[in-house]
């Protein structure tokens, strides 16, 4: 089966809903889970990984909820496959550098992915749109209560589940949300508030997790600890603490409209005009313009226009989906040139942002809805 005939349209994707999903643009729970008296994958040899993927692969695709899921080896996976796999934040960075003896199963409405063999024997997580902490637990939850009576796992009864990375012993849970943060970051409180999320025992990283940097003011947000603690508390720590911090980004997007309308008005501006108009742009910038846009979008500076317009753009325009789109081998230069051609074709339609939001009075923020 082919990858890119399986995978939801970009723009099915971008119109996905969630709770709170202006802020919130993912949720997700992981679960890491090893095949007891089995070498972890960094140390078992080729013919280990591929007994071990020959026993988990089975087991996932007979679970009620992948009915008719892609199911494959990663060797036979090209490595564009693969990127934009970690461009749809489907699988990590690290199991698209994976070959024979790891795989993916990955079900229809992308709601769950195992990765098998990637760090551990088994990592499984679901994902949903906006802010669905316990939805995305509870689904995770009971396909990994099925896999433990087909599979034995390596358990401790002193310590837990066994993994390879000591930071996930226990539990095994990473419990973390995509937040689109352009409020804090333009009002200047976003380090007051990584490091008040830090202090509460959490991370937060960059778009692509571990290592990589905030692109278009999108951070994730995660537990770090994993052992000594219920996977219930867990969610429910880290779900009370995103919506303190869905409050200060509304808080921080209200007050930036009251008291330095022209300032946001002017960064929005700028992200329309460059990106309607520019004939060479990249991945980064585009990524951080869009970001801008979104949140004009959000604030009713664009009528007509959805937000999923800007969703959509932060995947059509990351390397490997723009790579895809053409048979021949693009350099950096040619992407470049290539990305501004659909990004101004994308914008044709959208009107250039007024200078006070839709049904607002004063530049002061409607109050959000609840949801």
């Amino acid at each position: 089966m082919n990858i890119h005939e399986f995978l939801i349209p970009p723009a099915e994707s971008a119109r996905r809903k969630g709770p709170h999903d202006r802020i919130v643009m993912s949720s997700r729970v992981r679960l890491a889970r090893n095949i007891r008296d089995a070498a972890f994958p960094g140390w078992a040899k080729k013919p280990e990984r591929v007994r071990i993927l020959d026993q988990i692969r089975p087991a996932v695709e007979t679970l009620p909820e992948m009915r008719g899921a892609f199911s494959e080896s990663m060797d036979n996976l090209s490595t564009l496959d693969k990127q934009i796999l970690v461009e749809r934040h489907l699988i990590s960075r690290e199991h698209a550098a994976k070959s024979a003896g790891s795989g993916l199963v990955l079900n229809r409405d992308e709601s769950l992915c195992f990765m098998i063999n990637e760090e551990d024997h088994l990592r499984m997580q679901a994902l949903r749109p906006g802010l669905q902490l316990k939805q995305a637990w509870m689904a995770i939850d009971q396909a990994d209560s099925v896999l433990e009576k087909r599979l034995e796992y390596a358990f401790s009864q002193d310590v837990g589940y066994l993994t390879a990375c000591p930071t996930n012993l226990g539990t095994g849970i990473r419990v973390s949300a995509m937040l689109h943060l352009p409020g804090l970051v333009l009002a200047e409180q976003i380090n007051p508030i990584i490091q008040s999320v830090n202090k509460l025992g959490l991370a937060v990283r960059g778009l692509y997790g571990e290592g990589t940097e905030a692109l278009g003011n999108v951070f994730q947000v995660s537990n770090q600890m994993t052992l000594g603690e219920a996977e219930s508390a867990i969610v429910e720590r880290l779900d009370k603490v995103l919506s303190q911090i869905i409050e200060h980004e509304e808080n921080a997007r209200g007050t930036l409209l009251e008291k330095k309308p022209k300032m946001v008005y002017n960064h929005i501006g700028r992200a329309y005009g460059i990106l309607a108009n520019a004939h060479s742009i990249s991945s980064k910038e585009t990524m951080n313009l869009l970001s801008l846009m979104r949140l004009g979008m959000d604030l009713g500076l664009f009528p007509g226009s959805d937000r999923s317009l800007t969703d959509e753009l932060f995947i059509l325009t990351q390397p490997a989906h723009l790579q895809r789109q053409y048979s021949e081998k693009l350099s950096a230069e040619e992407r470049d040139l290539l990305r501004a051609d659909m990004v101004r074709e994308h914008l044709k339609a959208v009107s250039r942002p007024i200078s006070k939001p839709s049904g607002s009075e004063g530049g002061k923020l409607d109050k959000p809805e609840k949801q």
